[in-house]
């Protein structure tokens, strides 16, 4: 095992090298990378490496990058291209490294598969916290990536904390409680050789039981895995696929599908848009030293738009009346329930002869629904009153073209859709 554990690793320094060595050279930067001693609750002595740019954002976004097998946090750092993409947008990164001989993160012991059970993810829970104390971090833009190992602990995080990730990429890993063992070992080969498949359900469940009574928003997955894995076997990036889409009450077949590049195949999942719930790439012909594309998962996450306001959103409308929509405007509203809960995708459409520079979508939705979260918009609320407005990089709307939002929200037994919608004052028909 420990020799199947390094090679995994070499894999991916020569992975993370080649990706360097083909990126664009990062702009000049005094910033550094720093170790932090004494940053909290830590059970399984792991070190944690900081990177802040130079220009931080008012109300920076956080990522966590989590290195692979054999891996360090400072090789993280120096092989992906995270830390250049913080000094473009100003979040702040910290990179957790193992110190246990595997150099492997514990994402199989049962301490690690529960919440503030122990081992690796109490000592990162805690990394994040320091973080928090220090900066003004903004808590809606906090996220989780990670190779392999990484990979694997990114999944755990997100499932055992929820109400601390916003969302995850995931670059060759296997779903929370995949390498779950009960001797110790830090190795499942069942899992890693694709052998252990579940229902949607039963997956879910898993990561509804990591957190018991936990009913609030989960976070958006992105998940990446070449075809020809030759370590994690590819039949776990569809099991993680079952996995997110039953955590977020979705349907296992993609709303939206296409290639980004050659050998690539994309399917998003709840939503069509840039910020689905859970987007899920295919690498064809690729094997487990897949290439990180750090710049997707930035974009995934949001971290690539303008920094936010230095003050939340209002909660409530502002009193001042949007400038009205030149033509019409028409509404596409799609509903996938489940039990309590429910995600909508709305389409707008510019159907009008001028372009729209900024919109402001107003609905009532039906009695008993409530917006838990969103994306590609924001959303302020009274009562049933809902208004979502563009985040900036989605704000034009040329004659003819569309945008595509969404949000989960929880219902007592009417699912139905809002009966009208407004855009910038005007009504819009609803497709």
């Amino acid at each position: 095992m420990r020799s199947r554990i390094r090679l995994w690793g070499v894999a991916f320094v020569a992975a993370a090298l080649t990706a360097m060595a083909a990126a664009v050279p990062p702009p000049a930067s005094a910033a550094a990378l720093t170790e932090v001693p004494n940053f909290g609750p830590n059970p399984s002595n792991l070190r944690m490496y900081l990177y802040v740019p130079d220009a931080v954002a008012p109300r920076p976004g956080l990522l966590v990058a989590v290195h692979y097998c054999t891996g360090t946090g400072p090789a993280m750092h120096s092989g992906t291209q995270f830390a250049a993409l913080a000094d473009r947008y100003g979040y702040i990164v910290v990179y957790p490294s193992v110190t246990r001989s595997s150099q492997c993160f514990d994402v199989s012991s049962p301490q690690a598969l529960r919440r503030d059970g122990g081992s690796d993810p109490v000592g990162i829970k805690s990394m994040v916290d320091h973080v928090r104390q220090r900066y003004a971090v903004d808590p809606e833009r906090i996220f989780a990536t990670g190779i392999s190992s990484g990979a694997m602990m990114t999944n755990v995080l997100l499932g055992l904390y929820p109400d601390v990730f916003r969302a995850g990429a995931a670059f060759s890993g296997v779903p929370f409680g995949c390498f779950a063992t009960t001797n110790g070992s830090e190795w499942n080969s069942e899992c890693a050789n694709g052998q252990v498949t579940r229902t949607p359900q039963e997956w879910g469940d898993l990561v509804r039981n990591a957190y018991p009574g936990y009913t609030g928003r989960r976070p958006r997955m992105q998940t990446w895995h070449g075809t020809n894995d030759e370590v994690l076997r590819y039949p776990n990036f569809g099991e993680q696929v079952k996995q997110w889409t039953n955590v977020h009450g979705l349907s296992q077949t993609p709303t939206y599908t296409d290639s980004p590049q050659a050998g690539y195949t994309r399917t998003r999942y709840g939503g069509s848009g840039a910020m689905a719930p859970v987007e899920a790439i295919s690498m064809q012909g690729v094997s487990h030293n897949l290439p990180v594309d750090a710049a997707q998962a930035i974009r995934f996450f949001g971290l690539d738009a303008s920094a936010p306001p230095t003050t939340p959103p209002p909660t409530t409308p502002p009193p001042t009346t949007p400038p009205p929509v030149p033509g019409v405007c028409r509404v596409g509203y799609t509903v996938s329930a489940w039990n309590s809960g429910l995600t909508a995708s709305v389409t707008i459409t510019n159907t009008g002869g001028s372009t729209v520079d900024g919109w402001s979508l107003a609905f009532t939705l039906p009695a008993g629904q409530r917006i838990t979260n969103g994306w590609n918009a924001t959303y302020a609320a009274t009562g049933s009153a809902v208004t979502a407005r563009d985040v900036g990089h989605n704000a034009t709307l040329a004659p003819g073209a569309s945008v595509t939002l969404g949000f989960q929200a929880t219902h007592t037994g009417d699912t139905t859709r809002p009966s009208s919608f407004t855009l910038n004052g005007a009504a819009c028909s609803v497709a």
